[in-house]
């Protein structure tokens, strides 16, 4: 019989559940003992849902406080010695490390936390020491869930990230040279250990991820498999049955690894993403291995193509036999909202076309049915068939007039009128900017009297007149504060927008919306995507209006913010029917139109943001990575490319490691470019000398994902780094990202210091000249 698995399921619960606890316990609200009661709770419904859907295989520790990686941290004692030394209970120096911490006398910062491959969900990065030891902690986490699924009538299958993956994501502390690799020897026993004691506990089973196959490898990390895998089989009966996972990717370019595997029960393959790797796969099998299919979008919302999806599972069956396969999700399914029950103001035309991770579940039972008993699901392949047909024939999705605006776009429309050195000089007449400016990156905190006042008029229980007042009044506390700390470019805090994605997509032709689909993107932090499922294009001017006014009571220059187009694609839900260049495009044009205006309006100062850029990278390098840089650069251009030369371009990326794609970067001719660099080695700035980059720099300076407030001479000592590989005249001064998620006094302490370090710059420069 085909078997059914779930390969992880999201953590935040029906209406956000766990965010709401983690943070009152952060606030002091509510117990330890009342948080992890509210987790063990979140686990039983969670396992209840995929029994109850008749799934086969359901995972245990999948779910994590914060993150599934900094879990394994802590499992491992793989904990820095400067969080170690500070004696908080283990869940306190967990968060410690998940968002920084500082209260009763303690003040560490954050681990540095970046984002998972190619995903919006951001993992805590391992931090590892020359002289670094790994042992299990005492109580194992995933032999506890296990546990207590088991007690619950839950039997379920561990998940594990895998050795070699969990050194590979890592990075060498500051002051460490370490290759995380070369700690293999040192690692492996404990997973052994940890091994065996899921199997004393009962597990039959364990999934064990090994996502960073889908990469191309350095031969270091290569040959890691063979002795790890190897010491894991050498365990026998010891230890539970191996699956070994890979997603987001396909694996034919490391088939070579996969003889480390022999030991291995069987092999998870992503054949969403990449389909045509089933083949050559199951020509790798050994005979009595298994093939776990991950047929089921773990990334995406639309129903799955049961028609597709049977074609592709019979081949597998074909080959192997119906007891060797299994139908599985392509990932985790910690991407997707929870559950579309929940939506009740979605179009009905569209509400068929969606399946949420509740639903997916269900999938997968029906889908491993379907393949050797179809008879027993027919009504449910009729009812999918109905689905999928209505939204290929659908009209919401085809709109002539953007077609027809796409197809007159022409080469000249993506560049800037003159070079930047031209664009510079009268950008530095127009704007009067001193040595060392200093900016946020946009939003300010989004108090609770925000969100009380949004959701009353979006209820209906305060007139547009009334809300349009209140965003008023926030704006102008943004413009005093502002004033108040002296900085030199303002932003007007963004009071109305509820997402940077959402916000925009709301005023879009093309979108539909949800009101509960929340997705986790790192911590507590969700995110509701919005889902593009028509042809894209901008009805009236969308941010006109704030800016407008922001820049009416400002003394200094004001900065429109905009999402740019890569972003607004990658953080929504795009359609499958139409390439992601084309919906680009559109979006593009979109933003063009609103950047134009902007300037007519009197903002000189336009941020269009590109967080998502690297995210969107194809994971390997060749034709496809070209391609998509080439129409994301593109796009980028198109939407800013429209104004005149004394308007200075700004974006934002939620990185600094450019590396790999730096001619990417420079191509975008952003006048302006802010970076996440606050917990990078500042040497990653080398890039930009040994390039020759020509423009201006704005590398974070402080950590906006902790409420730490950091102290003056940290700011100072940051900026001394930064200037060993950028010119005084090229930098900027700026946090890493904005200020949504904070509080006003962490905002005014940080940035006070910020300028404060800015100034001192400015004057020990001049003293120089």
């Amino acid at each position: 019989m085909v078997q059914s698995s779930v390969l992880g399921f999201p953590r935040m619960g029906v209406l956000r559940d766990l965010k709401k606890a983690n943070e009152a316990y952060w606030a002091d609200k509510i117990s330890q003992e009342a948080l992890l009661a509210e987790g063990k709770r979140l686990r039983l419904a969670h396992w209840k849902i995929q029994k109850d859907a008749g799934v086969d295989i359901i995972p245990s520790n999948d779910f994590a406080h914060y993150d599934h990686v900094l879990d394994h941290i802590q499992l491992f004692n793989a904990v820095p010695e400067r969080y170690t030394s500070q004696k908080l209970s283990p869940l306190d120096e967990y968060f410690a490390m998940g968002r920084g911490h500082q209260k009763g006398g303690v003040d560490v910062p954050a681990l540095e936390m970046v984002k998972w491959f190619d995903s919006n969900y951001h993992y805590v990065k391992p931090t590892l020491q020359d002289n670094q030891t790994f042992s299990l902690a005492k109580d194992p986490k995933p032999v506890r869930e296990f546990l207590e699924a088991k007690e619950a009538g839950f039997q379920t299958r561990p998940v594990l990230v895998g050795p070699v993956s969990f050194l590979a994501l890592g990075k060498a502390d500051r002051g460490s040279s370490v290759d995380p690799i070369t700690l293999l020897d040192k690692l492996v026993p404990v997973y052994v250990e940890l091994l065996k004691q899921l199997k004393a506990a009962g597990a039959e089973s364990v999934q064990i991820d090994e996502p960073v196959l889908v990469f191309d490898l350095r031969p270091e990390v290569k040959a890691a498999f063979k002795p790890a895998y190897e010491a894991i089989a050498a365990a026998g009966d010891a230890v539970p049955k191996v699956i070994v996972a890979t997603y987001f990717g396909d694996i034919v370019h490391n088939f070579d690894v996969l003889p480390a595997f022999s030991g291995a029960a069987g092999l998870h393959v992503d054949l969403v993403r990449n389909p045509e790797q089933l083949e050559p796969v199951l020509k790798q099998l050994g005979p009595n291995q298994i093939l776990s299919a991950g047929v089921v979008d773990g990334r995406n919302i639309w129903k799955n193509d049961f028609a597709k999806s049977l074609e592709i599972l019979q081949t597998a069956v074909k080959a192997l036999g119906p007891e060797r396969v299994i139908v599985a999700t392509s990932s985790s399914l910690i991407h997707t909202p929870h559950t579309l029950a929940s939506e009740k103001k979605l179009p009905s035309d569209v509400y068929e076309w969606f399946s949420f991770a509740v639903e997916k579940v269900k999938e997968v039972a029906t889908l491993a049915k379907a393949v050797t008993e179809p008879e027993a699901v027919k009504a449910e392949l009729e009812a999918n068939a109905a689905a999928i047909k209505a939204r290929t024939d659908s009209k919401r999705t085809n709109d002539p007039a953007v077609k027809e605006r796409q197809a007159q776009v022409t080469p000249e429309q993506h560049n800037r009128k003159a070079p930047f050195n031209t664009r510079y000089a009268e950008q530095k007449k127009h704007l009067s900017l001193p040595l060392f400016p200093t900016t946020t990156i946009g939003s300010f905190p989004q108090t609770s009297e925000i969100r009380v006042q949004r959701n009353k008029f979006t209820k209906g229980e305060i007139s547009a007149e009334e809300y349009e007042r209140f965003i008023e009044k926030e704006i102008e506390l943004a413009v005093k504060i502002q004033d108040e700390l002296d900085l030199d470019v303002y932003v007007h805090g963004e009071p109305e927008r509820n997402d940077m994605v959402q916000y925009f997509g709301e005023r879009l032709n093309g979108y539909v919306f949800t009101t509960h689909a929340w997705v986790q993107s790192y911590g507590s932090r969700c995110v509701r995507p919005p889902i593009i499922v028509g042809d894209i294009s901008r009805p009236a001017p969308m941010t006109v209006k704030e800016s407008k006014y922001a820049a009416s009571i400002s003394k200094k220059p004001m900065k429109g913010m905009l999402t740019g187009p890569v972003t607004c694609l990658r953080w929504s839900f795009p359609r499958v029917d139409v390439h992601q260049s084309v919906q680009c495009q559109q979006l593009a044009l979109a933003l063009r139109d609103e950047v134009v205006d902007l300037e007519k309006n009197g903002i000189y100062v336009i941020q269009v943001d590109e967080p998502a850029l690297r995210e969107g990278l194809p994971l390997r390098k060749g034709q496809e990575r070209e391609a998509y840089l080439k129409w994301a650069v593109d796009s980028f251009k198109l939407a800013t490319a429209g104004v005149e030369n004394s308007t200075q371009i700004h974006s934002h990326f939620c990185y600094s490691e450019f590396q790999d794609f730096f001619h990417a970067i420079a191509a975008l001719d952003a006048d302006v470019l802010s970076i996440e660099n606050s917990k990078s080695d500042a040497k990653l700035l080398k890039v930009f000398i040994d390039e020759e980059y020509p423009r201006h720099i704005g590398p974070g300076v402080y950590d906006i994902h902790s409420p730490r407030v950091p102290t003056l001479e940290e700011f100072k000592q940051r900026i001394e780094e930064m200037l060993a590989y950028l010119k005084p005249e090229q930098l900027w001064i700026n946090p890493d990202c904005g200020l949504k998620t904070r509080k006003w006094d962490e905002v005014k302490g940080a940035l006070s210091h910020m300028v404060e370090a800015a100034k001192y710059f400015r004057e020990k420069y001049a003293n120089k000249a």
